[in-house]
């Protein structure tokens, strides 16, 4: 989902004709970390289904990768749209974390919005960072239990309330930057001679 947040900010700053000057100026602390933790995740959800080891401390991986993230943000806070980013992240590590490392996904809304298939890998085991949510989960109102599917959104997809906020202050942010330095219209003259 938060891809999706980023796709429709930057077609939204054309349209108000931001530039992308904006992410050429940008200085953030620690700027590195953004990156190596989504190379991290990425790796850790292509291979953890092949190494047995990696499955199991996947949970912990994802929590570490979350904690640093909160960390990247709240340094960089000053950035608009940031905190309510921050919020967001925090929502989701907070049900991860206290359901062992995992997003607790909702089945009733994972049948509505997605493919049989992935609801069939929810119901026996582990999805990448997500687990299928039960009496047992804690805070369950957290994970993902928010259904988005057509006509109303294009991409069929579950997402929790972190989520939407995330991809506010992502919207914001991008915004922001997009939006410092606008494109000049151009000026049309028209000298009518007699």
């Amino acid at each position: 989902m938060v891809f999706d947040g980023i796709l429709l900010s930057l077609i939204v700053g054309f349209l108000r004709r931001g530039t992308l000057t904006g992410f050429a100026e940008l200085n953030m602390k620690y700027g590195l970390i953004f990156p190596i933790l989504l190379g991290i995740q990425i790796c850790v959800f292509v291979f953890q289904g092949r190494f047995a080891f990696l499955e199991q401390v996947s949970g912990i991986l994802f929590i570490l990768i979350y904690i640093v993230g909160m960390f990247f943000l709240w340094v960089n806070r000053e950035n608009k749209g940031f905190i309510l980013l921050l919020i967001g992240v925090f929502l989701n590590f907070l049900v991860m974390a206290i359901n062992g490392g995992r997003m607790p996904v909702s089945y009733e809304a994972a049948a509505f919005a997605l493919d049989p298939y992935y609801t069939e890998i929810l119901k026996n085991g582990l999805y990448a960072k997500h687990a299928m949510l039960t009496e047992s989960t804690k805070l369950g109102f957290l994970g993902d239990v928010i259904p988005l599917t057509s006509p109303y959104y294009p991409k069929s997809q579950v997402i929790s309330i972190g989520d939407i906020l995330m991809n506010i202050g992502i919207f914001l942010f991008i915004q922001h930057l997009m939006l410092q330095h606008k494109r000049v219209k151009p000026i049309l003259n028209f000298h009518l001679r007699r």
